[in-house]
């Protein structure tokens, strides 16, 4: 008979669950993952499986990105998880991009970034043509998983090196202290984290509410190989105005003003671009950001041809496009929310579709907020 007592229940087998599970057991502690689905098919596997340091907002969100990479880094070779590029490269194609970027190496952020321009930026460019070409702001501290098999196979090592146990196909539709209800019997656990993702009405909707929290949709493509290798995940302009740890910058502004006469269609349609390569060559491409309680499911062409039309300015020209998709994630103001609406019990929602660069971090401060509860408790 399937063991129904645990200490920590984790309701969610996305990046955050996962991350929690993985928090747990590094302190010894036993640990279920309940899921819905038969296997992951949201927010964690429909991304670039970037885990972005370089560009997060300063203070808290920066140092959790810091931390979760480095765990990534520790876990991927036991987990059998393929790091599939290191580094970033930000093509600076403005004048007022390059000024963003000086003062991004002025901040303690920029440990690990250089900047390079002129024959030695094209060198590393490689093939690629970007239409003009101020500098670009490289860094080695990201790295890119391939997130639909990175996911799977993180979540199979935690049950087969770490022993956390999964129920996946089953609903848990109530939650109380030490007791989660499921569509196959109560699970008990002395502790609850309830990890759900864009869904807002499930459990707990009155704090999702409260919490302003909606969904945010994208859309993203897979394209051809180009024929060539690049030197790292790379971003543009675009990108500059919407990662807080660029945005945040007074030299900024100037990029922006620039970019709403030169780009309105692109900010607009909230298009900034990430273009990360996998192992076979082919180049994953997005992305763009459009917000609603309940956003539609169709995916707009115009707006794929905005996707690639930023794309063409900094690669100069766009293989075949291979696949088309929209994906949806939880957004609020700020970076997340940690909830406590029942003893033993936390609500943890990533809002800022940094699952994959944050979570592991986020998870671990969890964790150990409830492991000291528990000792205060026991003493």
């Amino acid at each position: 008979m399937a063991q129904d007592s645990f200490d920590i229940a984790i309701v969610g087998a996305g990046i955050v669950g996962l991350a929690h599970a993985l928090a747990a057991t590094r302190l010894g502690l036993s640990a279920v993952v309940v899921d819905r689905d038969a296997q992951a098919n949201g927010a964690s596997i429909r991304n670039f499986g970037f885990v972005t340091v370089t560009g997060q907002e300063q203070g808290n969100v920066w140092r959790r990105a810091r931390r979760s990479r480095d765990v990534w880094a520790e876990i991927a070779g036991p987990a059998g998880i393929a790091v599939e590029q290191r580094g970033l490269a930000m093509v600076a194609q403005r004048p007022e991009a390059r000024l963003v970027c000086e003062a991004f190496l002025a901040t303690e952020m920029a440990e690990g970034c250089t900047w390079i321009e002129g024959a030695a930026a094209r060198a590393f460019l490689g093939d690629m043509r970007p239409t003009h070409l101020e500098g670009v702001l490289s860094s080695m501290i990201d790295l890119r998983v391939e997130s639909r098999t990175a996911i799977p196979a993180l979540a199979a090592w935690l049950e087969q090196g770490r022993g956390v146990a999964f129920r996946r196909g089953v609903a848990v539709h109530h939650v109380e202290s030490g007791r989660l209800e499921t569509a196959e019997g109560v699970i008990r656990a002395q502790h609850i984290i309830v990890c759900p993702g864009d869904d807002l009405t499930t459990l707990f909707p009155d704090a999702l509410a409260k919490a302003e929290i909606t969904r945010c949709k994208l859309q993203m493509l897979r394209l051809a190989s180009p024929g060539y290798g690049l030197p790292a995940t790379i971003m543009s302009d675009l990108g500059m105005v919407r990662y807080l740890g660029y945005a945040a910058l007074p030299e900024a502004k100037a990029l922006k003003r620039r970019l709403q006469a030169e780009r309105p269609d692109h900010l607009a349609n909230g298009i900034h671009l990430i273009v990360a390569q996998g192992a076979d060559g082919s180049l994953i491409v997005g992305d763009s950001h459009h917000y609603a309680r309940t956003p539609d499911p169709f995916a707009s062409d115009q707006v794929d041809r905005l996707i690639l039309e930023e794309f063409r300015a900094v690669f100069g020209s766009v293989p075949p496009v291979l696949e088309r998709w929209t994906g949806t994630y939880a957004s609020a103001a700020g970076h997340s929310i940690v909830e406590a609406p029942l003893e033993g019990v936390r609500l943890v929602v990533v809002t800022s579709g940094t699952g994959a660069s944050t979570s592991f971090a986020l998870a671990e401060e969890v964790i150990a907020d409830l492991t000291d509860d528990r000792l205060g408790a026991a003493a």
